[in-house]
């Protein structure tokens, strides 16, 4: 990287964490107007949003080449008190926990105390969820069976198509007089509704062009202060960008990127999304104006690079909005998510790698930075060239990219409804989750803790943590004659939750698409203009909602030391297993080392085990899948954590499968850390079992020391063992190339290891940023040291 980049990395990566109340003030100011209480609820919110790009700072820092910030500088971090209203005390966990905090001044906690919360207690989005939900709800959240995603952050999970490169917002806005034109007032009872809110997209579209033209006025002040002459000749070109988009549709490499970073800032400052917004498939959108742009002689390679440099430096600067209580323990990072795309195919199917692929994996692996994550699409019509080249980042231990088989994408995104060539265009975002790109409102509901069932089934519906009754009578133990009896209870203990968790999800989902409206998202994804329907109220092409299951490895190994100790070899009875566990093992070593170590597992290629994983999800899938969203769209389930393995082994006695009270679970659909003894080729077999085109995303974590990945042919094998286990239908790999002994000496020097990055779950951080409890799953996790 040259000198300009160095410089803007340096200062991404120094940049302070922090709390800025600009957002906040202004968002406050609007709703305390006269303005704002005569208009409908979509138009205020478009209006709010106008308000708030009209009258933030406009930061453009020196030797940029991609401008616009959310906040008043790098990493400061606006809050959403329409979502949820911090409490002081909030501010004072947020400003001085150990691991992501973020520095809140006192003028930032005066204007809490004295402005925000008295005006947006009891009007926040969280205070109406928790107002709303029934009782059931709130002690099954409270036992931590299940966590809520939109209790602290809003619906937006969803990820850019092709729109925005062939179209700008001038002509957006005259798709949206034309549907106004439309609207049918004679048969249609929605229509004024639908009114509302396409005058809302027309402000906020509106919004966005005058927000391009206040950073164009911007560069052209700073141009007439600049005396060196290339710098104000480049201002003066940054400027020329800003007057041509979003207005209009791009003509350029550069001006493709900067019009995307103005929709990205437009989409996380209307609300602040769960998980990011992103440009999906970058590759795909930007090789047209690459190509082109190469053949006249308007830009190189070397130069595409840098500004491909500088764009990623704008993620880097845009920290996740601050998470407090349990939100922060089911993903407690600075990561937001945004997930760039590499490789796959077209929408004709063929093959989509080109040169803009690997000229990104150059960025990647040269920018090392957390954000944006990204990972490589890998299709069998791929060609082995790409997957090397992104194992050889990954062996360096970054941690990225990940891995995502193309081909089982596009099967479960047709098995739920999508166009094949809608399916083609899309891939994943967030961690490992499916989607279909600029025409899918596919939104994270909350990790589901499959584990926790088990030992409430165990108790006849009691927690044994609390000694409350949060499930059904399924049977006290002694009536389960056979492993069957005891599923069958599991099954009637699942479907009572995943009922509570639904009835939650559709009360949220109605209050958002009433309270809290989306009018600028709505404008980039189809087909919200021609329906006349916000993204929140269901005006995607398509809507999926997800719950996500956690402990898949924990509970398979669970269940399987119960079926192989208790009712195939009768070693012990399951009342003396229950005893045992309400204990800890305290009393029985032995029997806690007959589970550890002599008992089938996971993640080894047995069926023993394997055949109850596959049986264990087949009960997920069934309880979930297809069931009405209130968007009309569908219920399905994906298998990951976050961090959230860890909270929901905090809330968990011991289990059958040996692991103590408290102890983190599985993480995805990986085995329990350190029980896949086998080697990896076993790890993907089992995995393979299960059937992965059911879902919206599946995640698999390996660790492998870095000695077995330093020559070309460890590269080599792990291309074939990601090729196995993509024939398998796998959807998702990932990789933390590391030993547990320099993670050791980071716990116990972080000082001189802040660069040392791991791979978590679907997304990477630095290890010393981690809490004690996520470092410890880690380096427990197996070492595997042959292929």
């Amino acid at each position: 990287m040259n000198e300009r980049i160095k410089n803007l990395r340096t200062q991404s990566l120094n940049a302070l964490n922090r709390i800025s109340p600009e957002r906040a003030r202004l968002l406050t100011e609007f709703y305390k107007s006269d303005r704002a209480q005569q208009v409908s609820i979509p138009v205020k919110r478009a209006m709010a949003f106008k308000y708030i790009l009209e009258n933030k700072e406009i930061v453009i820092s020196p030797g940029e080449l991609i401008v616009g910030e959310r906040g008043p500088a790098p990493k400061a971090v606006p809050t959403y008190p329409e979502i949820c209203i911090h409490s002081l005390d909030d501010l004072e966990i947020l400003d001085s926990r150990e691991k992501v905090s973020y520095a809140v001044d006192q003028e930032t906690k005066d204007l809490y105390q004295e402005e925000f919360i008295p005006f947006w207690k009891g009007r926040s989005i969280r205070d109406r969820i928790f107002q709303e939900l029934p009782p059931e709800w709130h002690n099954s959240y409270k036992a931590g069976m299940f966590t809520e995603f939109l209790e602290q952050r809003a619906p937006g999970h969803t990820v850019l198509g092709e729109k925005i490169y062939t179209k700008g917002f001038l002509q957006l806005k005259e798709e949206i007089a034309q549907a106004i034109e439309q609207l049918d007032f004679f048969n249609d009872a929605q229509a004024l509704d639908k009114k509302e809110e396409l005058l809302a997209m027309d402000i906020a579209a509106d919004a966005l062009i005058s927000f391009s033209a206040r950073h164009a006025q911007r560069l052209r002040e700073l141009a007439d202060k600049e005396k060196n002459l290339e710098r104000q000749n480049e201002l003066l070109h940054l400027a020329g960008i800003c007057d041509q988009v979003p207005a209009n549709p791009p003509r350029s490499f550069h001006e493709a990127l900067q019009y995307y970073w103005f929709v990205h800032l437009g989409v996380i400052t209307e609300v602040n999304p769960w998980d990011s917004f992103n440009p999906g498939r970058l590759d795909q959108h930007l090789y047209p104006f690459y190509a082109h742009e190469l053949e006249t002689g308007s830009l190189t390679r070397e130069k595409a690079s840098e500004i491909l440099q500088s764009f990623w430096i704008k993620f880097n600067n845009h920290p996740a909005p601050p998470k407090t209580g349990v939100t922060a323990r089911e993903s407690n990072t600075y990561t937001d998510f945004a997930l760039i795309n590499v490789g796959g195919l077209k929408a004709d199917g063929s093959d989509a790698a080109n040169e803009l692929s690997y000229l990104i994996l150059d960025v990647i692996e040269e920018m090392r930075l957390l954000q944006p994550s990204s990972m490589v699409q890998v299709s069998k019509k791929n060609p082995d060239r790409l997957l090397k080249r992104a194992l050889k980042i990954i062996r360096t231990g970054f941690g990225q990219p990940s891995i995502f088989n193309t081909d089982a994408i596009i099967q479960e995104l047709v098995n739920q409804g999508k166009s094949l060539e809608d399916a083609r265009r899309g891939g994943a975002s967030g961690c490992v989750e499916t989607g279909a790109f600029g025409t899918e409102s596919y939104i994270l509901t909350g990790y589901f803790n499959l584990t926790k069932i088990l030992e409430i089934t165990l108790h006849n519906g009691i927690d044994p943590k609390t000694g409350e009754k949060i499930g059904i009578e399924t049977g006290e133990i002694e009536s389960f004659q056979t492993f069957d009896q005891l599923v069958e209870a599991y099954d009637k203990q699942l479907r009572h939750f995943i009922d509570i968790k639904i009835r939650g999800n559709n009360i949220i989902a109605r209050i958002y698409a009433k309270y809290m409206p989306v009018p600028f998202l709505s404008l980039v994804i189809d087909d919200c203009i021609s329906r006349g329907r916000d993204y929140n109220a269901g005006g995607a092409r398509y809507n999926t909602e997800y719950i996500q299951g956690v402990g898949l490895g924990s509970l398979t190994d669970s269940l399987t030391a119960i079926k192989h100790q208790v009712f195939d070899k009768k070693n012990i009875t399951l009342q003396e297993m229950v005893a045992a566990l309400a204990v800890n093992f305290t009393a029985t070593p032995q029997l806690q080392d007959q589970l550890l170590h002599h008992t089938p597992k996971y993640g080894n290629d047995d069926d023993y085990a394997d055949n109850i994983a596959v049986r264990i999800f087949n009960l997920f899938h069934s309880a979930v899948n297809g069931r009405p969203t209130v968007k009309g769209g569908i219920y399905r389930i994906n298998m990951l954590p976050t961090t959230c393995h860890v909270y929901f082994g905090s809330v968990i006695g011991a289990l059958p499968d040996g692991r103590l009270s408290g102890q983190p679970l599985s993480e995805g659909i990986s085995p329990v850390q350190g029980m896949d003894r086998l080697g990896p080729t076993a790890v993907i077999k089992s995995a393979g079992k299960i059937d992965h085109l059911k879902t919206g995303g599946t995640l698999l974590n390996q660790k492998f020391s870095p000695q077995l990945l330093r020559e070309d042919t460890g590269l080599t094998k792990l291309v074939h063992l990601i090729r196995s286990y993509f024939k398998l239908d796998g959807h998702h790999i990932q990789f933390n190339v590391v030993n547990a002994h320099t993670l050791r000496k980071a716990q116990k020097n972080p000082e001189k290891y802040r660069d040392l990055i791991v791979r978590v779950a679907g997304y990477s951080d630095y290890f010393t940023d981690l809490g004690v409890e996520l470092q410890e799953e880690i380096i427990h996790r197996t070492e595997h040291l042959a292929l």
